[in-house]
């Protein structure tokens, strides 16, 4: 499902600011397959995101996605069939419209709200009671009325609401508070398992990777150090984790957030 192949990139080159972000990167997902990504701040977890995204164009190397090149295809073709949720719930929808336009314009809705259909608002109403958060009966209000948790939600209802080839998660229950955190989580394993989405989730909770998806990757210095699946990462503990960074980056895991997560 996803082929990234041999990926460079330097920033800046040439200059005092120069950064080289990723050297010979390469990752392969199946389709289906829900794989957590942990690494400290710089490791390179949101600008991998950003290179799949379309955000820069990679020095060298191909991406891949459902057997397509994407390699040099602009950030607004791909959106149509990569879904992306950020840490920030401001970013995933527009405020000032409703909840129903917002939902109209994710589901691409002839004309957008201006023209629909009463199928329309009933597939909206429909899966906006799949949340349990009573949004089905405030489809009219402007989406910057929501809680955090709500709009986050809705971001995850938006970006499937046309099943995506690839599903981008960059930490994106970080900024709520632990019990929405948890709801909206629950809710993510729900989307993805049932519509079998092929899945990357970066977050900072250690035991939290190792639980979800079928797959675990770790990053440092633009680079992937550890992949881990299947039985090997059934048994893995937090401690094992943190052992086998050792050995794939050659150093000790230097994380206060990793390393205090639960």
């Amino acid at each position: 499902m996803l082929r990234i192949s041999h990926i460079s990139k330097t920033f800046n080159p040439g200059t005092i600011n120069e950064k080289r972000v990723f050297a010979d990167l390469s990752l392969h997902l199946a389709p289906g397959d829900f794989v957590t990504i942990i690494g400290s701040n710089g490791a390179g977890k949101s600008t991998l995101f950003n290179a799949i995204a379309g955000d820069f164009v990679v020095d060298s190397g191909s991406i891949e996605v459902n057997g397509q090149d994407i390699t040099f295809l602009p950030s607004h073709r791909r959106s149509k069939h990569i879904g992306r949720l950020f840490q920030d719930p401001m970013r995933g929808t527009a405020p000032h419209m409703t909840i129903e336009e917002n939902l109209a314009m994710a589901a691409g809705s002839g004309g957008w709200f201006s023209h629909l259909s009463r199928e329309d608002r009933k597939r909206f109403r429909e899966k906006l009671s799949q949340l349990n958060m009573g949004l089905e009966d405030r489809m009219r209000q402007p989406v910057g009325l929501l809680s955090g948790g709500q709009r986050q939600a809705l971001s995850l209802l938006m970006s499937t609401m046309n099943p995506p080839w690839l599903l981008l998660l960059d930490e994106h229950t970080a900024a709520l508070d632990p019990a929405t955190a948890e709801k909206v989580l629950e809710l993510t394993k729900k989307v993805v398992t049932e519509g079998k989405i092929t899945t990357l989730m970066v977050t900072h909770n250690m035991r939290q990777a190792l639980e979800l998806g079928n797959r675990t990757l770790m990053m440092d210095d633009g680079g992937i150090v550890l992949d881990v699946s299947r039985e090997q990462r059934k048994h893995m503990t937090v401690d094992d984790l943190l052992a086998q960074f050792k050995v794939g980056a050659g150093k000790h895991l230097d994380n206060d957030r990793l390393l205090l997560s639960e």
